[in-house]
């Protein structure tokens, strides 16, 4: 168990919320990682899969997600926790050659398979990563799901028992049914999505939530001020103020 692999793990269970603003290259993850109060770096596959011009759903090669998350992880000092999606078809390799990257945690997703096979390959991807990697187990429930919060419990149970860290649950964000999978999971155990209409990171953090990360938001906000900014630039617009080189 490496030093960023334990500081990511105590991260998780410090009474303080761990807040993540997702990254998906090089340039992205320095900006984040300078900002006050970043205390580690997570990707986001949705993100870095559109950067390289594919679509979401493990549509990228394998490869150049690996080798992008590398580049992350050696870019930056902070712990690096990967979101890998469903393991592109092959949980132990794919893990093994993150944790050969430098990544420290993961996110791996069920997809809503039956249990038994979401519970093997979260088995899978802890014996890949060995002593101290941190598994952010995810249940897609709420996302592709019906929405049934005691699944989602049973799920998460089943998750850390396998040995998962944690339990990501996105599309979550009704204070009661946060905190019913903080009662079922177990405190500082649940990790969230943020999204509008959320409580805020004091109420979460009080309820016993973990983790809250972003997905694909940040690069949806660095793109929407892409094309702001060139709207004008188009239409003879003076040039933004405010800009300055971050990396």
């Amino acid at each position: 168990m490496n030093d960023k692999a334990r500081e990511l793990l105590r991260l998780h269970t410090d009474p303080s919320l761990l807040v993540l603003v997702n990254v998906w290259d090089v340039a992205s993850a320095k900006v984040v990682a300078d900002l006050p109060g970043c205390a580690a770096i997570a990707t986001a596959s949705y993100a870095i899969a559109a950067a390289h011009g594919y679509p979401d759903g493990e549509q990228i090669p394998p490869d150049l997600m690996l080798d992008t998350v590398g580049r992350i992880a050696a870019a930056v000092d902070l712990p690096v926790t990967a979101d890998l999606e469903a393991g592109y078809g092959d949980v132990d390799t794919t893990i093994r050659r993150a944790v050969d990257a430098g990544v420290v945690g993961a996110n791996l997703e069920d997809a809503m398979r039956p249990l038994p096979e979401a519970v093997a390959a979260v088995e899978a991807a802890v014996k890949a990563g060995g002593p101290g990697f941190v598994l952010n187990a995810r249940t897609d429930q709420f996302l592709s799901g019906p929405g049934d919060v005691d699944d989602a419990i049973a799920r998460g149970r089943a998750f850390l028992d396998a040995g998962a860290a944690c339990v990501f649950v996105p599309g979550a964000r009704h204070r009661d049914t946060i905190a019913r999978l903080v009662e079922g999971i177990g405190e500082r155990k649940v990790s969230l999505m943020g999204m509008p209409g959320m409580p805020s990171n004091a109420e979460l953090e009080s309820l016993g939530v973990a983790r809250l990360s972003f997905g694909p938001s940040p690069h949806r906000a660095a793109l929407t001020a892409l094309a702001d900014t060139g709207t004008a630039l188009l239409a003879g617009g003076p040039f933004p103020d405010g800009i300055r080189p971050l990396t």
